[in-house]
């Protein structure tokens, strides 16, 4: 369920697609204070002083009337008292829908509005700086002549359509309106627009296309999506074990909302994160401190950034950006990274992976044998990736029937394979996982997957690695990380099978 405020207009809120009645102005105003203050605490004594200009006695009760009605009102707000205070956190959206604070009265509210209204002002500045239509910049520039950013736009706009001589025209007369309104020349943007023009230095904009093409068999992650969907242009964090469909997940909410970024497309896989950044907005050889060059570079501007497979939280630490979106995948959840939306994605529910595995083969030949398709799903633990090349092969070998792949695989296990050799592309991400365990997180998954443990205790694991339940716990834990076993309750893991199948019959790996 998304709870959702405005504050252009009248103070307005919205449950999903549902307007909530917010009760009467002094009720409205209260409301309106919390939301220009998200995320800070505000005493009672600022709430006062900012809803009541000449506040009574009776002003304390008053607000705490209204706290509690707004409490009532819009009980996902959370909105307690602490330490005489409240604070609240939410979703505020400019949907331009007129005055801001509509109907609020008193000095604090009149000073907003200023606030806002300029707000509001370079937002539109902003998305006509991202689209240059020559159309709407004039008819911004004759809404508000004397603001000097949209002339210079507008000027870039003609030039690049070919019309530099009605560029040069609008400086001009830019020039003599100022003279003439406000007594003063032209600003450094102005002038150095009109220097560009002269000189013919001025080139469209390079806006990056990076982001790789969406899956057309793409399944499923409806609720992680729907999450994303509401937290960006926040950051958001995918994590999940190897070949869980991170990439894919990320590609997919890249392109259901690479409309709403202007300014195009990054993605970057890699150590070097700013360096990318800055290289795919045209720094070819970018030095000293790069976050810092390209924050400087991102300012004002809309970009979609896919981080994908990040491996520390040092190369992304610093780069975020009002403005523009970042979207990480990892294996590891990076905890210390602050102000990102996580969302953790293992194998597709049953339902959409049957959906799934009936789009990648004939679905007559599933609906032959459902049992069998259910149990090769279980084997796969649900994982997009393996469902697709199991499908594919199936759909080379016609005249299999999934009972015969099941044989096929339970010769294989006994001959220490996993699945079929043909089919190892389904076992890439468990044996790149392998590769980077230690020896004794390897012994371990190892000993329970060969007793084909669907759950690990850790007394149990303590006992078989012969130390305290304690130490045992800190490599479960690192296991739980890397997503190899998922956490229960405290104490408690559970193995899934495509895991406990690989690690049970698995030959150990060569390391040098």
């Amino acid at each position: 369920m998304s709870l959702r405020f405005s504050l252009m207009g009248p103070v307005r809120a919205w449950r999903d697609d549902e307007e909530i009645d917010l009760g009467p102005r002094q009720q409205r105003a209260v409301l309106a204070a919390l939301l220009l203050n998200n995320g800070i605490r505000l005493s009672n004594d600022q709430l006062v002083g900012m809803v009541w200009d000449d506040p009574t006695p009776s002003a304390v009760m008053a607000l705490r009337t209204y706290m509690y009605k707004i409490r009532k009102t819009l009980p996902e707000l959370s909105l307690k008292s602490k330490d005489g205070g409240y604070v609240v956190r939410a979703d505020v959206v400019d949907d331009c829908r007129g005055e801001p604070l509509e109907g609020l009265q008193g000095a604090y509210f009149d000073a907003q509005r200023v606030r806002l209204r300029d707000y509001r002002l370079k937002a539109r500045e902003d998305c006509l700086e991202r689209e240059l239509d020559v159309l709407e910049l004039q008819k911004h520039v004759a809404a508000f002549p004397l603001r000097e950013r949209p002339r210079a736009l507008l000027m870039r706009a003609l030039y690049l359509e070919g019309r530099q001589a009605e560029a040069l025209d609008h400086f001009h007369q830019a020039r003599a309106l100022l003279n003439e309104e406000l007594g003063l020349e032209p600003g450094p943007e102005l002038r150095g627009i009109h220097a560009q023009i002269l000189r013919g230095e001025i080139n469209r904009p390079r806006r990056p296309e990076q982001l790789p093409p969406d899956l057309a068999d793409f399944a499923g992650r409806a609720q992680e999506i729907a999450q994303a969907l509401r937290t960006l242009p926040g950051t958001i964090g995918i994590t999940g074990m190897n070949g869980s469909g991170k990439t894919a997940l990320a590609t997919r909410i890249g392109h259901l909302v690479r409309n709403r970024f202007g300014d195009g497309q990054i993605f970057v896989r890699g150590k070097d994160v700013a360096g990318e950044l800055l290289r795919a907005v045209g720094v070819e050889n970018p030095n000293g401190d790069k976050a810092a060059l390209w924050r400087e570079k991102a300012r004002g501007k809309r970009f979609l950034i896919v981080v994908d497979d990040v491996q520390d939280a040092a190369s992304v630490r610093d780069l975020a950006s009002p403005g523009s979106a970042m979207i990480l995948t990892s294996v590891r959840r990076l905890n210390e990274l602050p102000g990102v939306t996580w969302l953790k994605i293992a194998g597709l529910a049953p339902g959409e992976a049957r959906e799934f595995f009936r789009g990648v083969l004939d679905h007559a030949r599933i609906d032959a044998e459902p049992q069998q398709a259910d149990e090769v799903l279980s084997r796969v633990s649900y994982l997009p990736n393996a469902i697709r090349v199991i499908g594919g092969k199936l759909s080379a070998r016609p005249k299999w029937t999934l009972a015969m792949l099941i044989a096929q695989m339970d010769r294989e296990t006994k001959l220490g394979n996993a699945v079929p050799s043909d089919c190892r592309a389904v076992l890439a991400p468990l044996v790149r996982a392998e590769e980077e365990l230690t020896d004794e997180e390897r012994h371990l998954l190892r000993c329970f997957a060969r007793q084909d443990a669907e759950v690990i205790d850790v007394c149990a694991a303590a006992k078989l690695a012969g130390v305290e339940p304690g130490a045992i716990e800190y490599v479960l834990e690192s296991l739980a990380d890397v997503h190899l076993i998922e956490p229960l309750v405290l104490g408690r893991y559970r193995l899934p099978r495509l895991v406990r199948i690989y690690f049970g019959w698995r030959t150990p790996v060569l390391t040098s």
